[in-house]
């Protein structure tokens, strides 16, 4: 029999991971991809000698990494070349007042216990409870497809939900811990990548301080894009087939089933279709209005991760004062979260991170040169013009000039700036949201968009608007979960077929 035809929509990271299990698993997969180059967020563009990641710049969950590279039997070293970064990163809270996060364990608990006496102990209770979580949640929790209830009910597992702090707020519970605000600054910021604030974030997400302090920061030698181009390797020696350029316009229906994907070029059969793209865009603009599965007052209701304001700049000279990955925490929070999250507006004094891969990379930059990626997260829904990035560009190379005591404006060779207009021009990202869905108490798990349309029997959903949730990590997850819930419903007729699905479902995944 001939295979099952897939039709993967994006290339990014859940896309990639979707596309490459289900080949493996015995599919004809296509990947339609609306820009040039694959990647999605994780894109990368170079000018002027200097070469960008558009989107992601922390590598953390190595693990993650290298679990999707052994399911080929490869290993991410096949790949690019890691290096775990020593300080981890920078945090600026004023004036001649910052910290370097250190790599070493004993070197960060002395850093610690400077702050605050007894807190060098309290870290190791609170990492040891933090391991546990992760232990549970990457290897079990994540992995769940979120489609049922019952896919809690073991005894085991619930006991496991409740050790895990799922219903307490992770700000609560990390001032059980520690009391000085340098330090519940420090150890908030990881959860700030699951795109809501700590107070409506679940505990159980300490597992990403976890992440940060025992598994590390690294960073791949050549880019965040090296890690694509993994993927798509992977991804081609499977067999999955790439068409660039292929803008999709419609997602056609027959009697509940998608036959078809048809873009700006031409139609693509399909036995199955999986959405890696913006989940709102493919439901309310790629489907008919009778198998949409959620209304816009659902979607108007959805608690969205912020957007940015990003700029990607060339400066002519080597720099001072700042690492690979700096935040700047000069500015209260409170603000900052309040126009974010509740009375949604353009930040007054916002936080800031600025990315300097050149300081680790001399591959990204001209000799004598920096590369810098600088990020405001601001609100999604924003009114984006080139005149506010302009005010917002000025106010940030004040305040680096302030912090780190150098003019750095005149020595700007390139310049590029990317907001909410070109994330729904790039990706068609619901308010321009650059993360996707927050993963705030109400919209985890079973509370998240179901990975699977309630109307259209083969139509799948992948990616940060969906379980697992958004970042990295998550995403590439997302796409295995997908796979495997594919090749359970629709397998692929044939003994050797069934070989390889048995394989991905029970051995792989």
């Amino acid at each position: 029999m001939a295979q099952r035809k897939v039709v993967v929509i994006g290339s990014g990271f859940s896309g990639l991971s979707a596309a490459a299990s289900l080949a493996q698993a015995g599919y004809a997969v296509t990947v339609l991809e609306k820009n040039a180059t694959p990647g999605g967020r994780a894109r990368s563009f170079s000018d002027s000698g200097f070469t960008y990641d558009m989107g992601p710049s922390w590598y953390w969950m190595p693990d993650v990494f290298e679990s999707f590279f052994q399911k080929f039997g490869r290993s991410a070293a096949d790949y690019y070349h890691l290096k775990r970064l020593d300080p981890s990163y920078k945090v600026v809270f004023g004036k001649d007042d910052a910290l370097e996060v250190p790599a070493s364990l004993p070197q960060l608990r002395a850093v610690f216990e400077q702050l605050e006496q007894g807190s060098a102990k309290a870290l190791d209770r609170f990492l040891e409870q933090a391991a546990y979580k992760y232990k549970v949640g990457i290897n079990q929790l994540v992995y769940k497809p979120g489609r049922s209830v019952t896919e809690f009910l073991s005894l085991r597992l619930l006991l496991d939900v409740l050790r895990m702090d799922v219903f307490q707020s992770f700000s609560k519970h990390i001032r059980r811990y520690f009391s000085h605000q340098k330090l519940l600054k420090l150890m908030e910021f990881p959860v700030l990548f699951l795109g809501a604030l700590p107070e409506n974030t679940p505990a159980l997400y300490s597992l990403m301080n976890y992440a940060d302090i025992s598994l590390g920061t690294w960073y791949p030698m050549g880019g965040m894009y090296k890690i694509i181009e993994g993927m798509v390797q992977v991804a081609e020696e499977q067999g999955v087939r790439f068409c660039y350029n292929q803008d999709v316009r419609e997602i056609k229906v027959v009697q509940g089933k998608a036959t078809e994907v048809l873009t700006s070029t031409g139609a693509f059969e399909a036995d199955i279709v999986v959405a890696s793209a913006d989940y709102h865009h493919v439901e309310q603009k790629l489907l008919a209005p009778a198998w949409r599965s959620y209304s816009d007052s659902y979607w108007n209701s959805r608690v969205m991760a912020p957007s940015s304001l990003i700029f990607y700049l060339g400066v002519s000279k080597r720099l001072q004062g700042l690492n690979h990955h700096n935040l700047f925490f000069d500015e209260d929070f409170g603000p900052h979260a309040h126009e974010i999250y509740t009375d949604p507006k353009w930040p007054a004094k916002p936080l800031f991170y600025v990315s300097a891969p050149s300081v680790t990379d001399s591959s990204v930059a001209p000799a004598g040169c920096e590369n810098l990626f600088i990020l405001i997260p601001v609100a999604p829904g924003l009114e984006d013009t080139e005149e506010m990035r302009e005010k917002y560009y000025h106010l940030v190379m004040e305040r680096l000039k302030h912090h780190t005591n150098q003019e750095i404006r005149s020595a700007v060779v390139y310049k590029r700036s990317y907001a909410h207009h070109d994330f729904i021009a790039d990706y068609n990202a619901f308010k321009g949201n650059a993360y996707g869905l927050a993963n705030t108490l109400l919209q985890t798990a079973l509370l998240k968009p179901r990975l699977k349309s309630k109307k259209v029997n083969n139509l799948y959903f992948t990616g940060q608007l969906t379980v697992p949730g958004p970042g990295v990590p998550p995403s590439l997850i997302s796409g295995q979960v997908v796979a495997s819930e594919v090749v359970k419903e629709f397998p692929v007729a044939g003994e050797a077929a069934l070989n390889k699905q048995n394989k991905f479902v029970y051995g792989a995944v």
